[in-house]
């Protein structure tokens, strides 16, 4: 770990007329990690990511990203950054290889360094074999890495992802899993913005969790698990009607207990010896399931709400 981090904010905010989209919030990314950004839409993640990424004026405080100012030395900065935004903003009607190379032109690459560059990116995206294909075609999970392999033209030292498997299927998101877990392998520097709990806990050595432009905490996943859940969860879901009739029955029979709309989370240490409290109660819910406590559970101590809904 490098003494001085990569990514320096201090009281940093970020006003759009009277909203306050960033409030005045603190952190540090350091070289190699991979530091996430977690909450929900209109925690002020996306806003976070543009100032960092400079391409939206500071309003207050101070923010340092590889040792530059984003307010004054912004061109600067973004030739040494990649930036894989939410939305694909790829030229359909060019071809996977045509994209590569006419972005990299754009850093002032050569022809003669582009060439390899982007045979090596689409190798690692797994994407050589569609290398002289149309890129409107392709599925969503190849567009996603064909942008992340756009994003790594100029090879940067920091790469800023907005959302990175935002509408992707199970299969296509764990395979842009695997690809940004060797980035990281590589050394790179990851800064994810995700509301998906499970992004964040695959991807992330650290991460703050923002709800209403503040950041709530800060740590790893696995310590902020430890410090705002148990170590298990009771889900209880019942026929229409009967939650609300044996809600009162499951008082101080777990160390928290949350009723969501459509089931009820028990938090405790134990959860097989908690739904035996609940059958030994006379409660008979359709259907229990013990799990592990996740980053949604933390989210939702956090904030009193769930990180999607």
């Amino acid at each position: 770990m490098q003494t001085a981090p990569l990514v320096t904010a201090r009281g940093l905010t970020k006003r759009f007329g009277d909203l306050t989209a960033v409030d005045d919030i603190d952190f540090d990314i350091y070289q190699g990690q991979a530091f996430g950004f977690l909450g929900p839409n209109g925690a002020g993640k996306t806003s976070t990511m543009r100032m960092i990424a400079a391409v939206s004026p500071v309003t207050d405080g101070t923010l340092e990203v590889l040792g530059m100012d984003p307010r004054t030395q912004g061109a600067a900065l973004r030739a040494r950054l990649g930036i894989v935004p939410q939305d694909d903003t790829l030229d359909t009607e060019l071809s996977v290889y045509e994209n590569l190379y006419i972005y990299g032109r754009y850093f002032g690459l050569d022809g003669a360094t582009l060439g390899p560059r982007v045979d090596e990116l689409l190798d690692f995206v797994q994407l050589s074999d569609r290398r002289d294909s149309i890129v409107d075609p392709l599925s969503g999970g190849m567009k996603r890495r064909l942008t992340i392999a756009r994003g790594l033209i100029n090879q940067p030292e920091l790469l800023i992802l907005d959302e990175p498997t935002t509408g992707l299927d199970p299969q296509a998101r764990h395979a842009l899993w695997d690809r940004l877990y060797r980035l990281k392998q590589q050394g790179v520097t990851l800064i994810i913005t995700t509301h998906y709990m499970d992004e964040a806990e695959q991807l992330c050595d650290r991460l703050v969790v923002m709800d209403k432009a503040k950041i709530a905490a800060e740590g790893s996943p696995a310590e902020l698990i430890a410090e705002f859940s148990t170590r298990e969860v009771v889900e209880l879901r019942f026929a229409v009607g009967e939650q609300e009739k044996v809600i009162s029955l499951l008082d101080g029979i777990a160390t928290r207990v949350e009723e969501l709309p459509d089931r009820v989370l028990l938090y405790t240490a134990d959860g097989d010896e908690t739904s035996s409290e609940v059958a030994a109660r006379g409660i008979h819910p359709d259907s229990t399931v013990v799990r592990r406590s996740t980053l949604e559970d933390v989210f939702l101590r956090l904030t009193g709400r769930r990180l999607v809904e």
